[in-house]
């Protein structure tokens, strides 16, 4: 069962309004289904020949991989790409200021076989908020939408090589799925270890793509979506509301990382997003989510990971909590610290945004800019 949490949000659907982003979303999905075409290289397809000729089948196996490494290296995937209960998701999601289109970046390159999860398509539907954690029911709807089962193992990837894909990680997570990895530095690692990719996005990805976002639609209006394949068992001490942080700012039980820039966690430069000042939650501590990678954009191995924490004043012997400024960075961090055996981090689902437009809660910084 979905806990009150989701349950509440869930009852309140019916105030949800249709954003001008999710009719642009849906007609983009509609004018892809009908225009795109399937198209794989010749190298791909011996590639995977070869492959199969080794006998990678008898090399996969989901239990080979802890699932304490929150990461799989590129060779790994290239070597299992084609097994049947291995799914990829490219989950690629860019901030606003960014005007890139991760539907249209799909089409142009993406991972052979790799299955389009919309960051935004999956989420709830019932705040203002940018692609918080949908309900249990949308989540499993929306998975099995996309074929995905409890059996399968995940890697999730995006464009920037670690960035929006260690929010599919977290979320999949949340929702009881430990079989779930991040391609190490992503997409620009994979085409960088020489492996190819496909261009134009077949019909059927887009297609169920697109029928996931609508299942999730149905379920927040209250209809029954079948079938359900995918079963989830919500893990709630992953995520953390705001009462949780303004309870913790009275007694301290977690120390609370901030994955944001230093100069926006400062407030002496603006937040990405209209209307909300900078600054940061009282008695959090800044960690830019950008020290967790080397200059491939690849996670640091451990004891570098545990050098950048402890820089800033991060005892890893007591609990830790994350926020960012939409709750995406802020699951970077987590990976992070789940490399270091801390498995168990929770991330702050509104973080930032949701924090500074409440306007008693106490905030701290220069405050320049809003």
């Amino acid at each position: 069962m979905a806990s009150t949490f989701f349950s509440r949000s869930f009852l309140a659907s019916s105030h949800r309004m249709i954003t001008p982003a999710l009719l642009s979303r849906r007609a983009f999905y509609s004018q892809l289904s009908s225009a795109s075409t399937a198209y794989k290289s010749t190298t791909w397809a011996r590639r995977a020949m070869a492959s199969i000729g080794i006998g990678t089948k008898a090399s996969y196996s989901t239990s080979s991989i802890s699932t304490n490494e929150p990461v799989v290296s590129a060779d790994w995937l290239h070597s299992n790409l084609r097994e049947p209960d291995l799914k990829v998701l490219d989950a690629s999601w860019y901030m606003p200021e960014e005007q890139r289109n991760p539907i249209q970046e799909y089409q142009v390159a993406h991972i052979p076989g790799t299955l389009f999860f919309d960051l935004d398509g999956i989420s709830d539907r019932t705040t203002s908020l940018p692609h918080m954690l949908p309900s249990e029911e949308a989540f499993a709807a929306g998975c099995s939408a996309l074929g995905i089962d409890n059996k399968d193992g995940v890697v999730v990837y995006d464009g920037k090589g670690i960035f929006s894909a260690a929010r599919v990680w977290w979320m999949f997570r949340v929702f009881g799925h430990k079989n779930v990895w991040v391609l190490d530095g992503g997409l620009p690692r994979w085409r960088a270890s020489g492996y190819d990719v496909e261009s134009s996005a077949s019909g059927d990805a887009i297609l169920k793509a697109s029928a996931a976002s609508e299942a999730i639609e149905k379920i927040y209006q209250g209809q029954i979506v079948s079938p359900i394949t995918f079963q989830t068992k919500f893990q709630p001490h992953l995520v953390w509301t705001l009462d949780q942080v303004k309870n913790n700012m009275e007694d301290h039980t977690y120390q609370h990382l901030d994955a944001r820039a230093k100069a926006r966690f400062d407030g002496t430069a603006p937040e990405p997003r209209k209307g909300i000042r900078s600054g940061h939650i009282p008695g959090s501590k800044c960690v830019p989510f950008p020290q967790m990678f080397d200059s491939s954009q690849t996670l640091l191995p451990a004891e570098e990971l545990k050098k950048r924490f402890e820089q800033e004043g991060i005892s890893l012997d007591k609990p830790i909590m994350a926020s960012c400024g939409t709750g995406v960075t802020a699951c970077i961090l987590a990976m992070g610290l789940h490399r270091l055996g801390k498995t168990e981090v929770p991330v702050y689902d509104g973080s930032w945004t949701e924090w500074a437009t409440q306007p008693d809660l106490p905030m701290e910084g220069e405050e320049s800019y809003s």
